[in-house]
């Protein structure tokens, strides 16, 4: 016996499919978030940056120790080790900030390049150009020349990043992923305005702290809010194994931008700072001869005659405490301090004179040559 369909069950049929594709739809457009939205947009304009870099690394002569017999080493002395140079390929990550090829990353990617290659989302390759590059904000700027717009991301124009906001990070993690869409982590602003000291003269001062996931090759990488603007640049992990440990920190975007824009247009930072002030660290013994409540700022020791300092005013044994309202507890302090400003700028300093606070007007100069 043959089976049967009934003819309204045939009618039922249409309906039963387009409410199967309604169902679908509305499940994967609840599978949609401010998260997926921000990744959208943001993944045509994550880079792989490729490197080839000269280090120099000294070569210590194996048979050193034998070198040392005072009979030999007036012979073979200037053999014990020289300095060889050598090409080195490293791996790192970027972002486009405009349709025609200007593309952001750290110093510490792509300052000492010898050659540079950028590697698009959709498996594009090109050669890319060092604009300019600045050590000490760890930020440098690359041009691409594209045949057609690249997609680009914008910094946000909010100054500070919400404590607790999402944070999404975007990048080429250990290299593994080149020339293909990036890697995204996600995580919350864990803190803002973080100091981790210098190293290598990089000052990471002020640094937005994520749990976001960064690793090694995330470096210039861009940290995205959920609107899928620029908050930061990846730039350093703290980590006692190498991996993530949930402590990214990331170079703020009004920082970043500022930087990236001088360097746009000069192909580089202007640090010819002077002010004609010589300093010393407070030490124990200086705090108890001058009467001071601790060793925190910078003892001035001497002023110019005729500097920008004199002009302002600054006498020696002044106690500099604080430059615009942000303290300074020593030289590493102040000098990531007045690296904010520029020669030119007028910029407070609050200091100590015979233990009574003054404030003086400071307007940097320009060091010669």
């Amino acid at each position: 016996m043959g089976c049967q369909i009934d003819a309204q069950s045939q009618e039922q049929t249409p309906q039963l499919q387009q409410s199967t594709v309604s169902v679908n739809d509305s499940i994967t457009s609840s599978r949609e978030t401010a998260i997926t939205r921000a990744v959208d947009v943001a993944t045509p304009a994550i880079v792989s940056i490729n490197v080839i870099e000269v280090q120099q690394v000294v070569y210590q002569n194996p048979f050193s120790d034998f070198l040392q017999d005072p009979f030999f080493e007036q012979f073979f002395s200037h053999r014990q080790s020289k300095i060889i140079e050598r090409h080195v390929q490293s791996l790192g990550s970027g972002f486009v900030i405009s349709p025609d090829g200007y593309i952001v990353t750290n110093h510490h990617v792509a300052g000492n390049a010898l050659k540079v290659t950028v590697s698009l989302s959709d498996g594009q390759t090109l050669d890319a150009e060092l604009i300019g590059a600045d050590i000490a904000t760890d930020l440098a700027l690359l041009k691409v020349s594209p045949e057609e717009p690249l997609d680009y991301l914008n910094f946000s124009t909010l100054p500070e990043p919400i404590v607790g906001e999402w944070a999404i990070a975007l990048g080429n993690p250990f290299g593994l992923f080149e020339a293909s869409e990036p890697s995204v982590t996600v995580g919350v602003v864990s803190a803002a305005e973080r100091d981790l000291g210098s190293q290598d003269g990089r000052f990471f001062h002020d640094m937005i702290q994520t749990d976001a996931a960064i690793n090694r090759g995330n470096s210039g990488g861009p940290l995205i809010n959920a609107l899928g603007e620029v908050i930061g640049v990846n730039t350093v992990i703290y980590s006692q194994t190498g991996g993530s440990v949930g402590l990214g920190f990331a170079v703020p975007g009004a920082k970043a931008q500022r930087i990236i824009n001088e360097l746009r247009e000069n192909g580089k930072v202007d640090r010819s700072y002077y002010t004609g002030i010589s300093f010393v660290e407070v030490t124990p013994r200086i705090a108890q001869a001058l009467d001071l409540s601790d060793t925190r700022g910078m003892l001035i020791a001497d002023v110019d005659s005729g500097s920008p300092a004199e002009e302002a005013g600054f006498l020696p044994y002044d106690l500099i405490v604080a430059l615009e309202n942000e303290s300074i507890i020593n030289q590493e302090d102040y000098i990531a301090r007045l690296y904010d400003f520029r020669p030119g700028d007028l910029v407070v300093y609050h200091v100590l004179r015979n233990n009574r606070k003054v404030q003086l007007t400071l307007q940097i100069g320009r060091m010669d040559g």
